[in-house]
């Protein structure tokens, strides 16, 4: 199969597939067992903020319900918890722990490692392309959802 061949979508979908298996596989080798990439979604949303179950369920798109199953596999694994909101302790919220944090550093360091000289050319082709789709705002206010 002749990849230039394939659509630009296409192919950007598959490297990127292929990128974050490798980055898993990665995390995996360095003591972040369990996790997965869905568990990404979750964590962008904790990197700035400490959202309720409601709020993450809303940023996600997803049900309270399935949040909150999300952030309970998270805690499990030691990457967040949840605390008292200052303004109302009846009031839970979300948050990286310092397992979680690391997660993150690790993560966008095994993502730049794939950086290599000349990717500007492919970057300004994918920016594009997500200009083109309206997708650009999504990633911009970290909006990209499971499915997207």
């Amino acid at each position: 199969m002749d990849l230039m061949r394939l659509d630009l979508a296409t192919l950007a979908h598959l490297a990127g597939s292929s990128a974050n298996d490798a980055i898993l596989a990665r995390l995996h080798e360095i003591g972040h067992t369990g996790v997965r990439v869905s568990h990404g979604y979750v964590i962008q949303h904790l990197i700035e903020g400490a959202p309720t179950v409601s709020e993450l369920g809303e940023l996600l798109g997803v049900t309270q319900q399935a949040a909150s199953k999300q952030l309970l596999e998270l805690e499990r694994l030691g990457y967040v918890e949840r605390v008292p909101d200052p303004a109302d302790s009846r009031v839970r919220r979300a948050r990286l722990t310092g397992r979680g944090r690391r997660l993150v550093e690790d993560s966008r360091r095994l993502r730049r490692e794939l950086d290599v000289p000349g990717d500007e050319v492919a970057k300004r082709a994918l920016i594009r392309l997500l200009d083109a789709t309206g997708g650009t705002e999504k990633v911009l206010k970290r909006r990209v959802v499971p499915g997207d």
